[in-house]
């Protein structure tokens, strides 16, 4: 039986789902979080469907292992190639990732948008019904966002070369006249610093992270398991691979006690 007071567990092929954890761990103060960076298999997005379903199904059973009541899939390529199969294999709730298309598509006064993803998100099942469904009446540009994620997982973010190389991806989109650039993996957010020098100012940048966040705390309340005791919640780290960087980002954007390993 599941109890209210158990964790969530969140995992990303990297450092990626560090975006959703810090909000996570400000919107639900009393849960504790469990946190797995597949680093020994990042990036997930050149990968085949098949590959990443027995990828992700190892971390699943790892996180179920840990107690999780709840998993959220922060990884866009992840969700895109196995959510389905994940809720249809083991019997607690699944929350997963999706391309914020919807707002972006609502709100662009040019009528041109544009999404920045890995090639395995844009190959989706999701992407595809979720674009097919809000963008009928936008010019939907789409961008794979080739080495981003290591760049991230490498730590440089604030690099020279980061932003030149980035350029090179936006301005193409630039062109196309778009006012909304949708992230479309969670390793995205920790650029934005970055394409916020290469945009227009006009251009604005969808993050949908807090999205995320909102849905996993509704998924929790529909099934009885938000946990409202007021205890001290733990979050543990782990990482099949190198976490010198996760370890960074973490003194960056939490003050929080943690303990990370390598599994």
């Amino acid at each position: 039986m599941i109890r209210n007071n158990q964790p969530i567990g969140i995992f990303d092929s990297g450092v990626g789902g560090l975006t959703v954890w810090k909000e996570l761990v400000k919107s639900l103060p009393n849960e504790s979080v469990i946190y797995y960076a597949d680093s020994a298999n990042c990036p997930y997005g050149p990968k085949d469907k098949e590959t990443i379903i027995n990828l992700v199904t190892k971390v699943v059973d790892f996180l179920i292992s840990k107690e999780c009541k709840a998993i959220i899939v922060a990884c866009n390529t992840a969700t895109a190639a196995a959510i389905d199969f994940l809720r249809s294999k083991y019997d607690i709730p699944f929350i997963g990732m999706e391309p914020a298309v919807k707002p972006a598509a609502q709100n662009s006064k040019t009528k041109s948008i544009a999404v920045l993803a890995t090639e395995g998100t844009f190959n989706g099942k999701l992407y595809t019904e979720t674009s097919r469904k809000y963008a009928k009446d936008v010019v939907l540009n789409i961008k794979v966002g080739d080495k981003l994620v290591d760049i991230v997982e490498k730590g440089m973010v604030n690099a020279p070369s980061t932003e030149s190389y980035l350029r090179t991806l936006i301005n193409p989109l630039i062109d196309k006249n778009i006012d909304h650039l949708v992230l479309g993996c969670t390793h995205y957010p920790f650029l934005i610093g970055v394409l916020e020098k290469v945009l227009p100012i006009n251009v604005k940048i969808i993050d949908p992270t807090l999205a995320i966040v909102k849905q996993t705390k509704r998924v929790l309340g529909q099934f009885d398991l938000l946990n409202l005791q007021k205890i001290e919640p733990f979050y543990n780290f782990y990482s099949s691979g190198e976490f010198t960087i996760l370890e960074n980002i973490l003194r960056k954007i939490t003050n929080k006690n943690y303990r990370v390993e390598q599994v």
